[in-house]
């Protein structure tokens, strides 16, 4: 079955908000309800639990950012009993391509911390590239669909 985006719903937002971080990745990494509150507050943003065969393994929140209007990952995480096992780049891979599907070929834009070393080497490894600029005190990288 693999890798599986499904949208958070009131059967399953308990189990994502549920899943965890390493203590050191904590405070660099989004509390998860936050991110669910921002998608039903806002319609340009969507939420969707990330799935290997049936089991909850990370959540992430993409959309247009409203004040650049850019299209961007802007949460992205993986359960700490599920990191370094190639998962969270399967599901980036899954990622990229609903958005080609969603927004065509694009540039598609995310922020990483520059505490945050594994997340912005799991970005490189799918293709995104640091472009120079800062947002909300992160790097903006881009990848080109």
């Amino acid at each position: 079955m693999g890798i599986l985006l499904k949208q958070v719903t009131k059967e399953n937002w308990y189990e994502c908000n549920s899943l965890e971080v390493y203590k050191e990745q904590e405070g660099i990494v989004a509390p998860n309800y936050n991110s669910i509150i921002i998608s039903l507050l806002y319609d340009n943003w969507h939420s969707k639990c990330i799935y290997e065969d049936n089991v909850l393994i990370g959540f992430l929140l993409y959309g247009i950012e409203e004040d650049t209007g850019k299209p961007m990952l802007l949460r992205y995480m993986v359960d700490k009993k599920f990191q370094e096992k190639g998962l969270g780049k399967k599901a980036l891979l899954k990622l990229l391509d609903l958005i080609k599907i969603e927004y065509g070929n694009i540039k598609f834009y995310t922020t990483v911390s520059p505490k945050n070393v594994s997340a912005e080497k799991l970005y490189e490894s799918v293709g995104f590239e640091k472009n120079g600029e800062i947002m909300w005190d992160e790097n903006v990288m881009v990848i080109q669909l």
